[in-house]
């Protein structure tokens, strides 16, 4: 009797090719998964060169982390002044305020750990609330006290739409910001999606982040700035659409439009173009 010439494979060979491939899977979306994850941490990340300044500057929500970052900065050498923002009391600090008992606010708790770490020259600048709040205040004050440039401390997740924020508000005044991540804010961008809070922290900021994008959209004819990611690129604002909501002024940057409403006269087009 003759042998079949057919190869019979087992009953259990396809059970291993699927276990081969869910395995293969797994290995390969492992090894993608990370670099991802650390990139969207690192999309709410400034990282700049930082060069001796006038003075160096606190934003309202840097915390002990700015305060630390600042003593450090100064010890560098880099300033001798740093100035902080007073935000105003909210919720139960109306409370407290009511009770008599004493009350102290961020910028107050800042000044206290500046002065703790060895800082003697400490300012002070006028109550804000929030990021757009800096961005009103900071402008005025700089021109007011002839800065040439100052740094600007921000926790870690919150540094690239401060950056972006102060593009635009900036832009147009004498004063070089740089802006700093605070080393020591709880945020890591290269493990944040371990922890709670850092996935916590990583959806809030990168919805916010997205917002300022939509709300100022991207350039892609934005330079980045020295030893920054080329995500700044893509992330830096291009049209300047403040007030929003209330309409009070909207540039739609395409050349052609902006031609149409100067009078066609190409030497003025570009100036309004971010």
């Amino acid at each position: 009797m003759k042998r079949s010439g057919i190869l019979r494979w087992p009953r259990w060979t396809p059970i291993l090719v699927v276990l081969a491939l869910a395995a293969f899977a797994i290995v390969v979306v492992r090894s993608l998964r990370e670099p991802v994850l650390r990139a969207a941490g690192w999309a709410l990340v400034v990282n700049e060169p930082i060069a001796p300044a006038d003075i160096i500057v606190l934003s309202i929500d840097s915390g002990g982390a700015g305060a630390l970052e600042a003593a450090d900065l100064v010890q560098s050498g880099i300033s001798k002044r740093v100035a902080v923002f007073h935000d105003p009391p909210s919720g139960e600090d109306y409370e407290f305020i009511r009770r008599g008992l004493p009350y102290e606010d961020e910028g107050a708790r800042q000044v206290r750990q500046l002065t703790s770490l060895g800082v003697t020259d400490v300012v002070q600048i006028s109550r804000i609330d929030g990021t757009e709040g800096e961005g009103q205040v900071l402008p005025l004050w700089c021109d007011q006290q002839h800065f040439r440039s100052i740094v600007m401390v921000a926790t870690k997740d919150h540094s690239r739409r401060l950056r972006r924020v102060l593009d635009r508000v900036m832009k147009g005044h004498p004063t070089h910001v740089t802006v700093q991540a605070a080393r020591y804010s709880t945020f890591d961008p290269d493990r944040w999606w371990e922890t709670r809070g850092g996935i916590r922290t990583e959806i809030i900021e990168l919805q916010k982040l997205l917002l300022d994008v939509v709300l100022h959209p991207m350039s892609f004819h934005a330079s980045a700035r020295p030893g920054t990611a080329s995500l700044a690129v893509w992330l830096s604002p291009k049209l300047d659409i403040d007030d929003l909501v209330g309409g009070q002024r909207r540039i739609f940057g395409t050349r052609f439009a902006q031609v149409r409403r100067q009078g066609s006269d190409p030497s003025g087009a570009d100036e309004h173009v971010l």
